[in-house]
């Protein structure tokens, strides 16, 4: 045996090995700290919108207030950030795309409708449901505004809250977090059902953000039954995960708590040339992004141990297989392995599969979706909307019924657009005519800048803006496909048998 000698040696070499291990860390921790903090200030200035932010209620307030309580409160915060930064802008920042420059022409007050802030769309005649859309990070409300008209017309009342630190300036996300967002969410469920009643079918929407608002409200309603159940889910794009980057995304602020080093607080400064979305970053908002879908994965896996997961709504969700803001990976395996056989269905976009484009694809493309989703059956329904060949532009669905493996072939009447090898994260909400994102505008220039028109050629490093910002697909060529699935889901919402209801579709 050792000696007692022997072992404390042995100690003494371990702990004198762990220091330095400690100490290298520390040295490699600092010194990125400093290449952080000296990068992030050799970037643009911060302005006032970025250092300003709004006066938002807290989650104890949303949650003891009405629906016009928050209204209220939103009114008085955009009336002072017009005296607190629109008022107050400089000459150089009264440039002519800044959305905070009332001579501008994105600038968003000028509009009939200010679509940042919240809105509730009533049905004419008898009211048959009730619906909550939740819009997406650095997003506003403008992103529901098609779902939402869809759902009034099919007689539904539907609110669509501004969630807490959005549509005003991008300076608001330094200062939120994800609870807020839950407590908003909440606040409009109550609302739908003060404004619907509690004896019709109550849906959710979430895009991106607010995808992982409504599914962590769901899974929130499985333990708590105090709070109103959905009966259905829709979702765009949804954030079940996020890049892991987002996970360590604070160390990146931390150069921030320094004097001279504020600029660090931010992944991103751009110019805000966009009505209805913030282009700028801040640290803050992808640390909380990535709480929020941690806070829903966990509880995600306790319900499915607490045996309660069979009482989750069905979920019809659409996602592009390229997708760089959030894991469409995580979408198959970190939610839809675990849904119950309730009649959910995901729909995928595939990329463009046409030769002429195939060569300028990375190879591990041609086979995104195969390896994506795991063999049937699967208790959950699958369509992959793809090329009908490499040679054609044409489109097909192709489906996969739930518990089944075989496949079924469906033509459809969309095609792709010849200069489009995929669909985008942000492109899913929107059709071809939107006037702001639309790359075929009903009305170009609506909102001072239609994006789905632009198409700029010249010298690399010569705009402010990199040309992945202003290449990526912003509309949707399979929205009016999108748009009556989701109607047909509706119309289901009377039915006593959903799944039934949905596989007649």
């Amino acid at each position: 045996m050792p000696s007692d000698s022997a072992n404390a040696l042995h100690k003494d070499r371990l702990s004198k090995v762990l220091k330095r291990i400690a100490l290298g860390l520390l040295v490699l921790l600092v010194m990125f700290l400093v290449i952080r903090g000296y990068q992030s200030e050799q970037g643009p200035p911060l302005h006032r919108w970025h250092t300003w932010s709004a006066d938002e209620m807290s989650v104890d307030e949303i949650d003891r207030a009405s629906f016009a309580d928050y209204l209220t409160r939103e009114a008085a915060i955009f009336h002072d950030m017009k005296l607190n930064v629109t008022d107050q802008l400089s000459d150089d920042e009264k440039t002519a795309l800044n959305r905070f420059n009332a001579q501008s022409p994105v600038y968003p007050a000028q509009f009939d409708t200010d679509w940042n802030r919240s809105y509730i769309l009533e049905p004419e005649g008898e009211v048959k449901g009730a619906v909550v859309l939740l819009h997406g990070l650095t997003d506003s409300p403008y992103s529901m505004r098609y779902l939402a008209q869809a759902y009034q017309q099919k007689g539904f009342v539907a609110v669509v809250p501004r969630l807490p630190g959005h549509g005003t300036a991008p300076g608001s996300l330094t200062k939120v977090d994800w609870q807020m967002w839950m407590a908003a969410t909440r606040l409009a469920v109550r609302e739908a059902t003060r404004l619907a009643g509690s004896n019709v079918p109550l849906h959710l929407v979430g895009y991106s953000n607010g995808g992982a608002l409504a599914v962590k409200y769901s899974l929130d309603t499985l333990q708590n039954n105090a709070l109103r159940k959905p009966q259905q889910l829709v979702l765009l794009s949804p954030m079940i995960g996020v890049t892991a980057y987002a996970r360590f995304a604070g160390l990146a602020g931390w150069p921030a708590i320094i004097p001279g080093f504020a600029k660090a607080a931010w992944l991103s400064i751009i110019p805000e040339y966009n009505p209805f979305k913030y282009n700028s970053f801040p640290v803050r908002a992808a640390r909380q992004s990535w709480l929020l879908t941690q806070a829903m994965q966990d509880q995600l896996l306790h319900v499915i141990r607490g045996g309660t997961m069979p009482a989750f709504p069905p979920v019809l969700t659409f996602q592009s297989v390229m997708d760089s803001t959030v894991s469409t990976r995580a979408v198959v395996n970190g939610f839809y392995r675990y849904l119950p056989d309730n009649g959910s269905e995901l729909v995928m976009f595939d990329v463009n599969q046409a030769a002429n484009l195939r060569a300028l694809f990375k190879p591990v493309l041609y086979s995104a979706v195969n390896d994506l989703l795991p063999p049937a059956p699967r208790r959950y329904a699958s369509i992959v909307i793809t090329n009908a060949s490499p040679t054609t532009y044409q489109t097909v669905a192709r489906i996969t019924a739930a518990d089944q493996t075989q496949e079924m072939v469906r033509s459809m009447h969309e095609a792709w657009p010849q200069d489009t090898y995929s669909l985008s994260h942000i492109a899913v909400p929107f059709p071809l005519s939107d006037s702001l994102y639309g790359r075929e505008p009903t009305e170009k220039n609506r909102y001072g800048i239609s994006f789905g028109t632009i198409s700029l050629r010249g010298e690399t490093a010569s705009l402010i803006v990199g040309l992945d910002t202003l290449m990526r697909n912003t509309s949707n060529p399979f929205f009016d496909y999108m748009m009556l699935q989701i109607k047909g889901r509706i119309d289901c919402s009377s039915q006593s048998n959903l799944p039934a209801c949905f596989k007649a579709l």
